[in-house]
């Protein structure tokens, strides 16, 4: 089978190597990611926004660098969560200068059904698995981010 015919996405031409099943996987949830914004007409960028303010309050500059994006990327990213009513920005208490983005109630609404849908979905890609390899892949996963956090400052890398 060839990846143009399986809808998968996955050769079965033999056993997956390390590589190969984790960027496989990590498109498989980029689709899932996707498909729940595109629900509510949002951009995978826009889910993630979302995601980084579901617990929090950000500043520009650190949701820049959560998100990989340059100012003015994140200026217009946020500009356009504002006009749909999903955020809004204050001045900092801490900084003159800056301001923080927080979600509106209808932004948290919002952020909580794509959160929920997203882990319907994905939990789904594991419910065939029993529950022992379940706690493993979750320990493995865990593990790995764990392995690549950054330090104090650097900012997180977040869905």
């Amino acid at each position: 089978m060839t990846l143009e015919s399986d809808p998968s996405g996955l050769a079965d031409d033999g056993p997956l190597n390390t590589v190969d099943a984790l960027v496989q996987l990590s498109f498989l949830i980029h689709r899932i990611v996707s498909a729940a914004g595109a629900e509510h007409e949002l951009s995978v960028i826009q889910i993630r926004l979302l995601g980084i303010l579901r617990d929090r309050r950000a500043g520009m500059v650190e949701l820049g660098r959560h998100l990989g994006l340059d100012k003015s990327s994140m200026t217009g990213l946020v500009g356009r969560a504002e006009k749909r009513g999903l955020v809004e920005r204050t001045p900092s208490p801490y900084d003159g200068r800056a301001v923080l983005v927080t979600l509106t109630p209808g932004g948290r609404r919002l952020a909580g059904q794509c959160a929920d849908e997203i882990g319907r979905r994905v939990g789904a890609l594991t419910d065939e698995l029993p529950a022992a390899r379940r706690a493993q892949l979750t320990e493995l996963a865990a593990s790995l981010l764990r392995a690549r956090r950054p330090g104090p400052g650097a900012g997180e890398q977040s869905l």
